[in-house]
C-alpha cells in the first residue's frame, strides 16, 4: 500500500510539473520568441519524462483520486498572461518540491535531480520577471520584446523584491555561498558562477574607495537579481542599504546586530561570522539569520586567524537550528571532509574567484554538496 501511494504521488506531480512547464514553454516560444528559454523548458520536460517510470504510471487511479473533484474559483478564470505564467510557475515549483521530498524515498538520485531542477525554475521565474520590467530578455540580448504590445498583462507580474519565494526561503535553500575577493575579473567570475547554479553571493572588498565599491555593488546586485540569486554585502550596512542588497554579513568587530537590524528592517538578511561556541551562542541569541562557521582551515582571507577546525563544524551540526555555512580554505580537495563533519552548506572564496572555469567549478561543488 505504501509503495502504491508513493508511486501515485510521484506520478501526479510529474504530470503537474510537465504540464506547467509546457504552458510556460509556449509563452517563451510564441510570446517572447526566446529560443534559449524555450529550449530550457523543453530540456526540463524531457528530464522529467526520464523519471516518469512505468511503475509510477501503473499505480495511477484517476477514478479514485479525490483531487479530481477539488477546484478553486480562481482556477476558472485568468485575467492576463501574467496570471497564467505565475500560476503555472507556482504549480511547477510546488510539484518539484513534492517530487524532491518523496523522490528521496524512491532514490537519492531522484531527490537530488528534482532539487536542482527547482533551482532552475526559480531562475527562470526571475528571468521572466526581469523581462517583464525591461522589455528585453536578460539571458540573450539578441531578442528584443516590447511589453507595450500586451497592455495590463506581463507588466503586472510581481516586482523582484516580492518574489513568490522570500529571501529567507531562498537562504534556506542555498548550499554554496561565494564570498568575493578583489579581482579584475569580478563581474565575469560571479556571472559564470551564477550560470553554474550559484544562488548566494557576498560582495567583500575592504580597501577599494567607496565610489568604486558602490558602482561594483550595483552591478553585482543587478547580476544576482537577473539570475535569481541573493546578494549580500560584507560589513557595510550603509552600502547594503544604498544598493538595496538582500542583506549584510557582519564580522565580530562590525556594527552591533541590533543597530544593523534597526537600519535594515525586518525583511533583510543579517549573517554573522563565528569562530567558536561562545560567538556562536551570541549570534543565535541576537537573532542572526545565518552564521559562518570557521575558518575550518587557515586561509589568507583571514590572515593570522587560527583554524577553528572540524570540531567546530561538528559542534555547529549538532547545535545550530538556522542555516550555517562552513568557511575557510574549502576547495574540492577537502569539501567532502567538511560534509562528513556535518556541513550541508559551504562558503568559498579562492576556490571560485581563482577558478579557470567558475561555472564548472560551481557545478562540481554543488554535486558534492548534494551527494
Amino acid at each position: 500500500m505504501s509503495s502504491a501511494a508513493l508511486y501515485r504521488i510521484l506520478d501526479a506531480n510529474l504530470d503537474r510539473a510537465r504540464e506547467g512547464l509546457r504552458v510556460v514553454e509556449e509563452w517563451c516560444r510564441f510570446g517572447l520568441n526566446q529560443a534559449e528559454w524555450t529550449e530550457h523548458c523543453k530540456a526540463m520536460r524531457q528530464e522529467l519524462a526520464k523519471w516518469h517510470l512505468p511503475e509510477f504510471r501503473a499505480a495511477r487511479d484517476t477514478p479514485g483520486d479525490l483531487g479530481t473533484q477539488m477546484t478553486h474559483p480562481q482556477e476558472a478564470q485568468r485575467d492576463s498572461i501574467a496570471q497564467v505564467l505565475q500560476a503555472n510557475l507556482c504549480r511547477i515549483e510546488e510539484s518539484l518540491r513534492v517530487l524532491e521530498e518523496y523522490g528521496k524515498v524512491h532514490s537519492a538520485e531522484m531527490g537530488a535531480a528534482m532539487k536542482q531542477m527547482r533551482y532552475k525554475i526559480y531562475t527562470l521565474d526571475s528571468q521572466l520577471q526581469t523581462s517583464s520590467k525591461t522589455g528585453q530578455s536578460p539571458a540573450s540580448q539578441l531578442q528584443t520584446h516590447t511589453i507595450k504590445t500586451l497592455p495590463n498583462t506581463i507588466e503586472t507580474l510581481p516586482k523582484q523584491p516580492t518574489m513568490t519565494h522570500s529571501r529567507h526561503d531562498r537562504l534556506h535553500q542555498a548550499q554554496l555561498y561565494l564570498v568575493t575577493s578583489p579581482s579584475d575579473r569580478l563581474i565575469e567570475v560571479v556571472e559564470s558562477a551564477l550560470q553554474g547554479g550559484l544562488t548566494l553571493v557576498q560582495y567583500r572588498d575592504k580597501n577599494t574607495d567607496d565610489g568604486l565599491r558602490f558602482e561594483r555593488a550595483q552591478k553585482l546586485k543587478a547580476l544576482c537579481q537577473q539570475y535569481g540569486a541573493l546578494f549580500i554585502v560584507n560589513d557595510r550596512v550603509d552600502l547594503a542599504l544604498a544598493v538595496d542588497a538582500d542583506g549584510v554579513h557582519l564580522g565580530q568587530q562590525d556594527l552591533p546586530y541590533g543597530v544593523a537590524r534597526q537600519i535594515l528592517g525586518p525583511d533583510k538578511i543579517i549573517g554573522r561570522s563565528t569562530t567558536n561556541p561562545e560567538e556562536f551562542a551570541r549570534a543565535m541569541q541576537e537573532g542572526a539569520d545565518y552564521i559562518g562557521v570557521g575558518p575550518v582551515h587557515e586561509t589568507p582571507t583571514k590572515a593570522g586567524k587560527a583554524a577553528a577546525g572540524y570540531d567546530y563544524v561538528r559542534y555547529a551540526a549538532e547545535n545550530c537550528a538556522i542555516p550555517w555555512f562552513a568557511i575557510g580554505g574549502i576547495d574540492l580537495s577537502n569539501v567532502q571532509a567538511v560534509v562528513e563533519a556535518g556541513a550541508r552548506r559551504v562558503s568559498v572564496v579562492r576556490a571560485l574567484m581563482e577558478a579557470e572555469n567558475p561555472q564548472a567549478m560551481t557545478q562540481q561543488f554543488l554535486a558534492r554538496l548534494i551527494a
